[in-house]
């Protein structure tokens, strides 16, 4: 048994020119519907909507095409993906290792501080590195250095230990760009005056490490001023140092504030006078505490506490998202953009209607769709009869203004005298079967022709 398809103009033998974009780029445009050809079961059609209201693509939801083409649509952002993760697991496998981070002394990195370290152990000093500021505190004393690459990191706690070693211990602690978060508390006498924006500087001093070291990369960083009258002022820059030498309380001890740390970095310890101050600011006594603070001794962050997702992620993640996301939306749009008004050409080959009629009706058949089969008919044939009745085309659709209508030119006294008959036809329920189907299809043909010829 056949089920019938959407009446259409009648078949000719060449089809009309198809609707294509005004690129040039020849896109399929619906074939004609032939009227009274031969209906078959309902399915699918390419590009109609599919049963339940869904659209179909020619071939069932999840069928093996449908799996195929949706692939072929996203392999290009998978493929791209697997290479971002490939390199970032690369670049993570190339940067683990030897590498320990910036101002660290056992990295060879240009930003590690690996140079300087090798340096003073040839000259007999001993490097111990330390990540909290009580192991800092406890290893302080008369013979070392306690270098503290990153004050402001620092909590109230970890300033307050660091304080008591600078006190107590009658050694010498070397501050690295201290900044107003800092100096309260680590060297009180002391105050920032701005940035010293010119990197290499002379010494300016009669302090003997800056007078051999001569001319040094102090700048770029903080400048600083200080009430203190015996402390030592080097490296200025706009009348303020970048280099201070403050005394402590206690006999033998100084505290160093550096206004930049690149001269020990390894990628810059070979300019200027770097070196040679380097070493004598560090290597003045046998021993070096190289305090590098770790993620709990972030200032204001307590010891026990565990920080989110979002606050272990850099902040040029950040950016990077907000690049990516637009990027994603201007790829959007440029593929999302209209292509023009549509234009007409000639197809390479003439496929005949009655051709495209029975292959829907195939599709429609394979898939069960007697509900989309049944609407569709129904609509072509409510617009077609208002056409022929008068009734404007937005009410074609409405019973209560086309069926007065299409009784007033019945002349059979089945449909003048049932007007649920008629109603039933246009507006009735999905048929139940394939044979209800075709005579539904049969009646709005009869229906049709009546009304033409009345």
């Amino acid at each position: 048994m056949t089920a019938p398809t959407p009446p259409g103009p009648p078949d000719k033998s060449t089809p009309a020119p198809p609707a294509t974009r005004s690129t040039g780029t020849p896109t399929a445009a619906p074939a004609p519907t032939p009227a009274g050809t031969p209906r078959k079961g309902p399915g699918t059609a390419a590009g109609a909507p599919g049963p339940a209201g869904t659209h179909g693509t020619g071939t069932a939801t999840g069928t093996p095409g449908t799996r195929r083409a949706a692939w072929r649509q996203a392999r290009g952002f998978v493929i791209c993906l697997g290479i971002l993760l490939a390199a970032a697991v690369a670049l993570a496998a190339l940067s683990s290792g030897s590498r320990h981070g910036r101002l660290d002394p056992r990295s060879a990195d240009p930003d590690g501080s690996r140079a300087v370290s090798e340096l003073l152990q040839a000259r007999g000093v001993t490097t111990r590195v330390v990540t909290t500021a009580r192991e800092a505190a406890a290893a302080a004393g008369p013979g070392t250095t306690l270098l503290v690459t990153d004050p402001d990191r620092l909590g109230d706690d970890q300033r307050s230990a660091i304080r008591s070693a600078i006190d107590l211990s009658g050694g010498r602690t070397v501050l690295l760009a201290p900044s107003g978060i800092s100096l309260p508390d680590l060297a009180p006498a002391a105050r920032t005056k701005g940035n010293a924006f010119d990197r290499n500087l002379d010494p300016g001093c009669p302090l003997p490490a800056a007078v051999s070291a001569g001319r040094a990369t102090t700048g770029g960083g903080y400048r600083y001023t200080t009430s203190a009258a015996t402390a030592a002022a080097c490296y200025p820059s706009g009348d303020h140092p970048t280099l201070l030498v403050l005394p402590s309380g206690t006999t033998g001890g100084d505290t160093v504030l550096l206004g930049s740390e690149t001269l020990l970095l390894n990628k810059k310890l070979a300019d200027e006078g770097n070196a040679s101050l380097a070493l004598q600011l560090l290597g003045s006594r046998p021993d070096l505490v190289w305090y590098l603070p770790s993620l709990t001794e972030v200032q204001g962050e307590e010891p026990g506490r565990q920080k989110s997702f979002l606050e272990l992620v850099p902040r040029g993640w950040g950016w990077a998202f907000l690049q990516l996301f637009v990027a994603a939306a201007l790829a959007a749009l440029w593929r999302a953009r209209r292509l023009g008004p549509l234009v007409t050409e000639k197809l390479p080959v003439a496929i005949r209607a009655s051709e495209t009629t029975e292959g829907r009706a195939r599709l429609y058949r394979k898939a069960g769709a007697r509900d989309r089969a049944a609407s569709v008919l129904r609509a072509a044939a409510r617009e077609r009869l208002a056409s022929l009745v008068g009734v404007p085309p937005t009410q074609a659709h409405e019973p209560e203004a086309l069926l007065p209508a299409v009784s007033a030119r019945l002349t059979d006294d089945r449909h003048t005298d049932g007007r649920q008959d008629l109603t039933a036809v246009l507006f009735g329920t999905t048929p139940a079967d394939d044979a209800a189907l075709v005579a539904l299809a049969d009646h709005l043909d009869a229906l049709e022709r009546e009304v033409r010829t009345s």
